[in-house]
């Protein structure tokens, strides 16, 4: 199929171009980002060598929901979704850490638990917790924002001993964070979803916080199906659920965690369609909605276009 790998476009009023592991992200006038969400995967913070069908697209209409969705609480950075593939919105500075938030002892939180750490970014876990538990309450567990390699966790005290952000701004963060993740919890919840955990990214314009990049998407994002979830966990079964975690646990499988030294197992057609259908099947079950899939033929003609149209619109 005609995925999205990568773009090389060249816009009127182009300043800037960025290429994230998923994202490719093109600057205009300084002033906004076009931001294409590309079928590109990572896993480990490795890219994986093939791109998966539609991953763009569920990725960036799930964002684009959710942010619309939870703008009364905190602001957000776009301004318009021209294409299904595309968000346009302005340009913010980051705040150099990634608010994660956790419900579940699940993913990261589950390895750490299981090597006998009790405590995560400086947040306490209670002994006797089984993976997939509830927790007490949801806890922020932030990690830094890396530019190149692996992400890595960090406490709110070593983030404001070493300024990373303002002590103002940070208890704006932890706000909103909990916030945003309420509103997702109870959104997941009509859906018959269960949302696990998940990372927000926001940054400023002037004195104002912005929520930026995306949301609730599975690739930020960690949900279960709610129906079935006491059976399993009383039983000790692992929990269905959607998000990228399956693709992680076939890396593992196939002796890949992103170290050095080892090689990316083989993605087969049957592997890439399965993925594919897994992110379709997430965007189905969280917004209750048949997907519609977007035009894949010329689809770097489409992209390209859809943009230049949005832009001469500003």
């Amino acid at each position: 199929m005609n995925a999205i790998k990568e773009t090389h476009f060249n816009f009127p009023g182009q300043t800037g171009y960025y290429k994230g592991k998923v994202r490719d992200v093109y600057t205009i006038d300084n002033k906004y980002l076009a931001m294409v969400v590309s079928d590109r995967i990572s896993a480990f913070d490795v890219v994986l060598p093939e791109a998966i069908p539609y991953k763009g697209q569920v990725l960036n209409q799930i964002a684009a929901r959710f942010l619309e969705a939870t703008s009364d609480i905190v602001p957000n950075w776009v301004i318009s979704v021209p294409d299904p593939s595309v968000t346009i919105g302005r340009i913010c500075e980051p705040f150099k850490v990634e608010m994660v938030i956790r419900g579940y002892l699940a993913g990261h939180a589950a390895r750490e638990y299981a090597a006998g750490r009790r405590q995560v970014c400086g947040e306490a876990l209670p002994e006797g917790l089984k993976e997939n538990d509830i927790l007490p309450e949801p806890i922020i567990t932030p990690t830094t924002k890396a530019s190149v390699g692996h992400d890595e966790d960090i406490s709110k005290e070593q983030i404001l001993a070493q300024h990373i952000v303002a002590a103002d701004d940070y208890e704006k963060l932890e706000a909103y964070t909990k916030a945003l993740f309420k509103r997702g919890t109870e959104i997941a919840a009509k859906q018959g979803l269960i949302l696990v955990d998940t990372k927000y990214e926001f940054g400023k314009i002037g004195d104002d916080i912005y929520l930026i990049d995306e949301i609730h998407t599975p690739d930020s994002s960690r949900y279960f199906y709610k129906e079935g979830y006491e059976e399993r966990q009383q039983k000790g079964e692992p929990q269905k659920q959607l998000s990228k975690e399956f693709v992680r646990k076939w890396l593992i499988e196939n002796g890949f965690q992103g170290k050095d030294g080892q090689v990316v197992p083989v993605m087969t057609e049957e592997i890439v369609e399965s993925i594919s259908e897994r992110y379709i099947e997430l965007y189905e079950q969280i917004t209750g909605e048949a997907f519609i899939k977007s035009d894949t033929e010329n689809v770097l003609a489409r992209v390209e276009g859809a943009i230049k149209l949005a832009l001469n619109n500003m």
